[in-house]
């Protein structure tokens, strides 16, 4: 995977709540717990708290951060900005392979809202 791939799937300076659940998507990933409420509990967090965050609704608090740093060396930068040189290189080839996952899932949930809210704008018209 070259630069310009993994600077595109890391959403590179990109500090949207689509592009920050993304990549925290692929940290939950990386962290290899089975389920959002191990990662909460973990993290010292309650589930809503990390699901409003995993959705996009609101950006990962700081005892979410500070878990995946201490605990996986996801760092601060990366899940806020995208920048990944700093990332050891293992935790790298976790993560890219994750955010192609989590990219994927999130294109479909987009992709799956906008065909709802095209069948409820066409079910009106009629």
């Amino acid at each position: 995977m070259n630069l310009e791939q993994k600077t595109a799937l890391a959403h590179v300076n990109d500090m949207g709540l689509a592009a920050t659940a993304i990549r925290l998507r692929a940290a939950f990933i990386v962290s290899g717990l089975k389920r959002h409420q191990d990662l909460a509990d973990a993290s010292g967090v309650s589930k809503t708290v990390l699901s409003n965050a995993m959705a996009g609704s609101t950006y990962p608090n700081r005892d979410l951060l500070k878990y995946l740093h201490r605990a996986h060396r996801i760092d601060f930068n990366f899940m806020m900005n995208g920048d990944f040189a700093q990332l050891p290189g293992d935790v790298q080839d976790r993560l890219f392979a994750a955010l192609e996952v989590a990219n994927n899932e999130w294109d479909q949930r987009e992709d799956s809202g906008r065909s709802q809210a095209a069948q409820r704008t066409s079910q009106q018209r009629t």
